[in-house]
């Protein structure tokens, strides 16, 4: 058996012996050897790299998620019918994509995993709801679209004093994390090999230059819903959202999502039951309205939450689980689709083409990704976190 020492640019370890198995998770609980027996010890190390690619292959899944940010976050639900495709992925790409490869490449320099990446996202699903376009405190944002009709919805949440509804809250953030972070990346990575999974893509200069993307989208679109609504939140309602994001950064950065931690023995289950949960969640947030409805609909997230992250901790977790566990909502989203208008009216035919090219594009990513997660893989030893 040969051994595989860590390159020149990565800390320094102790050789691991390097062998092929099905292809395992992004995130850092990522498993040992599925083919090693039982009672082998599980071993953890920071992801695996091999010599630095040329920029063609680094910036082929920039690419990839620069467009696909903006096409899951908007498009994938139901929001833009298909003549508007091409127009949200040009002027949103910026700001969701130069957001989803920021957080993706932040996690992976530091050798952190999903955690890290689920809380980032959450960071900036408060950022772009509460900052940027501000629709999380503007009670008119939606009035001059077909969702006009769930405003008295949303007032039914209403948190005093800060005056932002917890329904709208719960949507605009958990569609940023779910759909704009978490589905991309992991789709994208899926299609990656092994070896290359864990990877950064972009260096400093790289990393400079999507920044200052991200930047400019955002100050465009903000200038844009400005001058559109003519709204600007209170001091107050601006404090609270700067202070929350900045506390969920924190939170995401702590040292503890890097430490290695041990495996359980116990198998996790096929991949497609990880999925369930989240299943769950999309089917249960919206069954009671009000507060009941909101208690329920937090308490399903979180205990979703919380059950994948016990699975992920159990012997034979693997990529594919991960791509069950994150893509989960953009198929429940897809699926949704057809029972939901787009923001602007538009031709039945415009609308029902929009949902079957939403449908087309989920199933081909979806069906894809499990099928490249089917060859044979080198195993990749990542931090456990």
């Amino acid at each position: 058996m040969r051994t595989e020492p860590d390159p020149a640019d990565g800390p320094a370890t102790t050789p691991r012996p390097a062998t092929t198995d099905h292809p395992v998770a992004t995130d850092p609980h990522a498993s040992a050897d599925r083919h090693a027996s039982a009672d082998r010890p599980a071993t953890v190390d920071r992801p695996a790299t091999t010599g630095r690619l040329p920029l063609r292959r680094r910036l082929l899944p920039v690419i990839a998620l620069l467009l696909l940010a903006p096409w899951a976050a908007e498009c994938s639900w139901g929001g833009f019918a298909i003549d508007d495709f091409l127009p949200v992925l040009i002027f949103l790409g910026p700001m969701y994509g130069g957001a989803a490869i920021l957080i993706r490449e932040t996690a992976r320099h530091l050798g952190a995993g999903w955690p890290t990446i689920v809380l980032l996202a959450a960071a900036f699903g408060v950022l772009q709801a509460g900052l940027v376009d501000q629709s999380l405190f503007n009670p008119d944002f939606l009035d001059d679209t077909q969702y006009a009709d769930t405003r008295a919805a949303a007032e039914a949440t209403l948190v005093p004093g800060l005056e932002f509804s917890l329904r709208q809250a719960f949507d605009y953030v958990g569609n940023h994390i779910v759909l704009t972070i978490c589905a991309p990346i992991v789709l994208i990575e899926s299609f990656l090999g092994a070896d290359r999974r864990l990877r950064p893509w972009l260096g400093r200069p790289g990393l400079l230059v999507v920044g200052l993307i991200y930047l400019l989208g955002s100050l465009f679109i903000f200038s844009n819903i400005n001058d559109d609504k003519g709204f600007l939140a209170s001091p107050l309602q601006l404090t609270f959202a700067a202070s929350l994001v900045l506390a969920l950064v924190a939170t995401a950065l702590l040292p503890r999502w890097r430490r290695p931690r041990p495996r359980r023995s116990r198998r996790v289950p096929h991949p497609l039951w990880v999925g369930l949960p989240v299943v769950l969640v999309r089917l249960g947030s919206d069954l009671s309205p009000g507060w009941p409805g909101m208690i329920v609909a937090l308490s399903l997230a979180a205990v979703a939450g919380g059950l994948i992250a016990y699975l992920s901790t159990r012997g034979g977790w693997g990529q594919r689980h991960v791509l069950v566990a994150g893509s989960a909502g953009l198929v429940m989203a897809a699926a949704f689709a057809y029972v939901v208008p787009p923001y602007s009216p538009a031709s039945p035919a415009a609308a029902l083409a929009g949902d079957i090219a939403v449908t087309v594009v989920t199933v081909t990513l979806v069906v894809g990704a499990w099928w490249r997660l089917r060859r044979p893989s080198p195993t990749v030893h990542v931090g456990a976190s």
